[in-house]
């Protein structure tokens, strides 16, 4: 059933890797050609659509019969119902579009309602993260780990802020306040996928956002568990990657996070 988690994980490397090649040469000529203001939605749409059908055709030459969750075109079911690829072939859309380096292609196999395998690949540090279930977690091909024995005073976390057009703005702020005296920073890079592999590979101590889609939160669930880390709901309870909520970190570092996020009167 997992036999082939390594095959697999080949297969997304070479999507992601091929996708993010893409990503970067539309990004060049972006910039070149100076439409930034003129048609931006357009470009970024284009952009992103090319990056996905680049990574559905080389999963489809990988394993043509299993299902796949995308941002863009929602779930295609395959003929193997138990096996799914979900894919963001472009986290960080508005750093994309700005010329920062910090935005990700994300790919996972969910296989039996888990996450088997998963890769997120930031093209503009050629930085290529990977897990298989039950083998590690991994930064070009060498092992990553969680950031241990940082008490929370030392901790520095990464947040998802909430947009305008999105919810729990108050919910945010309420955080934060809890949050900000007791830990040494918080940073928000603007893209969930590179957020939770920074704390896979010990960059970050945590990251949490509580409005998070299931391509944006499945890779990084399996490079943190991966590296040693722990991750639930913002609640604490048992990750459920369509639920929304996320809070990944340092395994020292859970209880107290979980704490200082329940909402007042919780």
């Amino acid at each position: 059933m997992h036999m082939n988690s390594a095959t697999f994980l080949e297969a997304m490397v070479e999507a992601a890797r091929a996708a993010g090649a893409g990503l970067m040469r539309d990004r060049s000529r972006f910039h070149t050609l100076d439409i930034r203001r003129k048609s931006g939605a357009d470009f970024f749409s284009e952009a992103d659509l090319n990056a996905e059908s680049t990574v559905r055709r080389v999963l489809s030459g990988a394993a043509p019969e299993f299902g796949f969750l995308g941002e863009e075109g929602g779930l295609i079911a395959g003929r193997d119902p138990e096996s799914t690829w979900i894919v963001d072939p472009l986290d960080g859309t508005t750093n994309f579009l700005r010329g920062m380096p910090t935005f990700a292609v994300n790919i996972a196999l969910e296989q039996h309602g888990e996450i088997v395998a998963a890769v997120t690949y930031v093209p503009a540090m050629d930085e290529m993260f990977t897990a298989r279930k039950g083998h590690g977690a991994f930064l070009n091909g060498t092992a990553i780990r969680v950031a241990e024995g940082m008490g929370i005073e030392d901790s520095v976390l990464a947040v998802g802020i909430p947009f305008g057009g999105k919810p729990k703005h108050d919910y945010f702020l309420r955080e934060m306040q809890r949050l900000m005296p007791k830990v040494a920073g918080i940073r928000r890079l603007g893209a969930g996928a590179v957020d939770s592999a920074w704390v896979a590979a010990g960059r970050f101590d945590a990251y949490w956002e509580q409005s998070v889609s299931p391509w944006d939160m499945a890779a990084g669930a399996l490079l943190i568990t991966e590296a040693g880390g722990v991750v639930t709901d913002t609640a604490g309870r048992p990750l459920n990657i369509r639920g929304g909520t996320f809070l990944g970190c340092a395994p020292k570092l859970h209880e107290a996070l979980v704490e200082a996020l329940a909402p007042e009167g919780a």
